[in-house]
C-alpha cells in the first residue's frame, strides 16, 4: 500500500500495522472507535479517551515529552503523530527507525482526510467512512440553524491569559459553531484584561483544557467584563479532531441555545 501523510511524506506498507503507538489523544480515541484496541500498544498520558486506554496500554510519556526508550522497546510498525501536538525533533528521530504518519489538521476537511487515511492504513476503511458520514450528517444538521457572527474570545490559559488565534483548529471550529473569533493574531497569543475590554467580545469562552477553568474563574472574569457573556465550554468539542467531532455539532446546538 502506498499512502502520503498530511505533510506529503510517502509511505509503503506491505502488511497492515499490528503494533501501533499513538502520540495524539484525539487519534487514540479514533483508533479505538475503529476497533483497533488490540493493535494499539502505546499511548500518551493525555490519552484520556477511552477511559481504559491508559490502564491497558503502555504510557510513552506526554505529547511533548516522549519517552523514546519506551517507544523503541515496543517496536511499533506504525506511529501516529501530529505536527502541532508533538515536537518536531522527537518525530524526526522516531522516523529514522519506525514508520511515522504525521497528521496536520486545521479544518474539518483536514480531519476527514486524516480519518480516511488512518482507516486505509489500518484496514478499517469502512469503519472510517462511517465515522466521516456521521460527522458530515451532524454538521449538515447543525448548519440548518446555526447562528452567525457572534464576536467571541476563546481563552485557553490563565496567568498569563492566552487565547486561540486565527490559524488554529479551534478557530475553525469556532467558525463551524457560528462564532467570529475576535483574535486576529495567529497561534495562541497572550492577552490581558485591558485588551479584552478593548475588543469587547459578546461572548467569552473558558475552555476546559489545557487550563482547567472553573466557575471561580468565570465569576472573576465576569466582574472585569460585565458586558460580555462568559461561559465554560468543553475544550474537547473545539480542539479534538477525530471521531469525537461527531459529537461537536450537537454540543454546539446545546451551547448556543
Amino acid at each position: 500500500m502506498h499512502i502520503s501523510d498530511q505533510l506529503g511524506r510517502e509511505y509503503r506498507w506491505e502488511n497492515t500495522p499490528k503494533c501501533i503507538v499513538s502520540l495524539v489523544p484525539s487519534i487514540t480515541e479514533l483508533l479505538f472507535d475503529l476497533g483497533l484496541q488490540e493493535q494499539v500498544v502505546g499511548v500518551t498520558k493525555f490519552c484520556v479517551h477511552p477511559e481504559n486506554s491508559r490502564k491497558e496500554k503502555t504510557i510513552v510519556g506526554g505529547t511533548k515529552n516522549l519517552r523514546m526508550d519506551v517507544i523503541s522497546k515496543l517496536q511499533p510498525d506504525l506511529i501516529i503523530a501530529n505536527k502541532e501536538e508533538n515536537n518536531r525533533d522527537d518525530i524526526l528521530q522516531l522516523a529514522e527507525e519506525f514508520p511515522v504518519f504525521i497528521s496536520d489538521v486545521s479544518t474539518v476537511e483536514d480531519a476527514l482526510e486524516m480519518i480516511m487515511s488512518v482507516g486505509r492504513i489500518t484496514d478499517r476503511g469502512e469503519q472510517s467512512l462511517l465515522i466521516c458520514h456521521r460527522i458530515i450528517e451532524a454538521r449538515n444538521e447543525w448548519y440548518r440553524h446555526r447562528p452567525k457572527g457572534i464576536r467571541t474570545l476563546y481563552l485557553i490559559w490563565r496567568e498569563p491569559w492566552m487565547c486561540a488565534g486565527a490559524d488554529t483548529f479551534i478557530h475553525h471550529m469556532m467558525e463551524e459553531a457560528g462564532l467570529e473569533n475576535v483574535v486576529e493574531a495567529n497561534r495562541y497569543p497572550k492577552t490581558n484584561i485591558e485588551e479584552m475590554r478593548a475588543i469587547h467580545p459578546q461572548l467569552v469562552m473558558l475552555s476546559s483544557e489545557p487550563y482547567p477553568f472553573s466557575d471561580e474563574h468565570l465569576h472573576e472574569l465576569q466582574q472585569e467584563l460585565p458586558d460580555s457573556r462568559i461561559i465554560l465550554v468543553d475544550g474537547e468539542m473545539f480542539s479534538w479532531y477525530g471521531s469525537r467531532m461527531q459529537y461537536s455539532y450537537p454540543y454546539f446546538g446545546k451551547l448556543m441555545y
